[in-house]
């Protein structure tokens, strides 16, 4: 057997691979494969007692131990980097394995034996084993059973404090936080941050059948809270709620529960908090010490686990955390708008006295009707009372009146023409108030539709002629006279046309006479 032991030992005392080479007995070739190999596994000296030559062939070379039985070697490193991948098992890596020894006329080993050596391997020298739960694909969460407390600085009274925990089962690194409450905005907050502390999202989300994640969870049918299924599909995760009476679904949630209540929540039992930011903080200093906790039967740790083996697997994190939204149900009132904790959100004036679904964020309010989006605006704080007004949400006669400003005014009559424009800036000018003026120039605005653009600027042109004072009213009397004169000038026009051109009479000069 190559002396491995002497090979480190003597390259950790810097002789060279000639040196190296000449005192074991080795091809340099040899060596350097030897230590290059040993490199890339992070092996490296000072070795401990248990570390024999023995021991150190197995670790580098584990194919070597199965030639002996004429069976194709297996490639663990390949196996174990395979069964990370999506929908990659044991059972297709063995079939593939057969088909590799039937082409090199290789005898395989039975599926059984290809799992226990496996195992054996991965139990030996990996930080996971990735049988059952492959690394990034699975966060459980559960409130823990045991609560800690904070206590209340004027009455010295201990108030509950309830920990969540987020287990990701492969590695079996967790999360944990206090919070006073275990409502729907404390569970989805401290979501947020377990995500944050991974660093990534899972594709599986595995609650309990709590009121904060599942309405409704029966063999045939599952409902989602509202908020909680928004949250996965911002995270783009899956949930997946254990059965109900089924701890076994979440096994590793609960296991981590068991050990976190011993080793930060009961830890804790002798620290007095006067804050849960204050609380938030010890459990955050055992929960480092109890990711870092080395494993009982294998090397490694929680944390070295995640690091190692898990974390190029989770997916990245958007931009941003979910932002909490809370969902209500109101009736649109007569006026478009809807009430949301006393303050008042337009909606298209279609929707009136119909049911909608509103979502409250922070920052913004959303309208929906039928699972469409009918309207959106800024929330709304401060005194009661506010209205929030979308002008598209207006009927057309609304829309009308709530566009009467000076320079809506100004506007229009530059396209009607000069002399409009000099009554509008007259009135403008010269009225008490500006809602006055207004007034009277949404009643001249009126008789757009029944008067041309031409014929109000001849009334304006008229009245400006007559007065320096025009009137609204003044205007409108000339127009309807105008309208009037026209007509009647129409009228002799066309009777003038008929009298002269119809019918077949003769003048004197027909019949040979002379008009006189």
């Amino acid at each position: 057997m190559i002396h491995y032991r002497k090979i480190f030992e003597l390259h950790d005392e810097g002789i060279s691979l000639r040196g190296i080479a000449s005192s074991t007995g080795n091809s340099r070739q040899k060596v350097t494969e030897i230590i290059n190999l040993a490199t890339k596994k992070g092996l490296i000296c000072p070795l401990e007692e248990e570390m024999t030559d023995r021991w150190i062939e197995e670790f580098l070379f584990p194919e070597k131990t199965m030639e002996a039985s004429g069976r194709q070697p297996l490639n663990f490193d390949y196996i174990h980097e395979e069964l990370a991948k999506p929908n990659v098992t044991l059972s297709l890596l063995h079939h593939e394995y057969e088909a590799e020894c039937r082409a090199n006329h290789k005898i395989p080993y039975s599926y059984r034996s290809f799992l226990r050596h496996y195992s054996k391997y991965a139990d030996k020298y990996k930080a996971t084993l990735r049988i059952r739960r492959k690394p990034g694909e699975i966060m459980e969460v559960d409130w823990a059973g045991s609560t800690a407390f904070v206590v209340d600085r004027d009455s010295g009274e201990k108030v509950k404090a309830y920990v969540f925990v987020a287990t990701l089962p492969c590695s079996q690194f967790s999360y944990a936080e206090a919070s006073l409450s275990m409502d729907s905005y404390s569970w989805i907050t401290a979501h947020n941050h377990a995500y944050q502390y991974f660093g990534g999202t899972t594709q599986i989300l595995v609650p309990d059948n709590l009121k904060t994640s599942v309405t409704k969870h029966t063999t045939r049918e599952l409902v989602l809270n509202p908020a909680y299924r928004e949250m996965a599909d911002y995270y783009k995760t899956v949930v997946m709620p254990a059965r109900v009476r089924t701890p076994k679904d979440k096994a590793n949630v609960e296991g981590s529960v068991g050990v976190i209540s011993t080793w930060i929540i009961a830890a804790l039992r002798n620290t007095h908090c006067f804050s849960i930011d204050e609380l938030n903080e010890e459990v955050w200093m055992k929960l480092d010490e109890f990711n870092q906790r080395p494993f009982t039967r294998k090397k490694g740790s929680r944390f070295f686990a995640f690091e190692e083996e898990e974390k190029f697997a989770l997916s990245p994190l958007p931009i941003t955390p979910y932002k909490m939204s809370e969902w209500k149900t109101a009736k649109v009132r007569p006026d478009y708008h809807l009430s949301v904790e006393s303050m008042f959100y337009s909606v298209p004036y279609e929707y009136i006295n119909r049911q909608v679904e509103v979502k409250l964020s922070d920052d913004l309010v959303e309208i929906f009707f039928n699972h469409m989006r009918v309207g959106s605006h800024k929330r709304l704080y401060g005194k009661f009372g506010q209205f929030s007004t979308v002008r598209d949400h207006m009927p057309d006669n609304h829309k009308l009146f709530v566009d009467q400003t000076p320079e809506a005014a100004v506007e229009w009559a530059e396209s009607i023409g000069a002399s409009t424009l000099s009554v509008i800036r007259y009135l403008l000018n010269t009225s008490q108030t500006e809602k006055q003026a207004l007034q009277s120039i949404f009643s001249l605005k009126k008789s757009e539709r029944r008067y041309s653009k031409y014929e109000i600027e001849r009334a304006c042109k008229m009245v400006t002629s007559m007065t320096k004072r025009p009137t609204v009213k003044s205007i409108q009397t000339i127009l309807k006279n105008n309208k009037k004169n026209d007509a009647e000038q129409e009228l002799k026009r066309h009777t003038e046309i008929n009298t002269n051109t119809y019918g077949f009479t003769r003048g004197a000069t027909y019949y040979g006479g002379t008009n006189k």
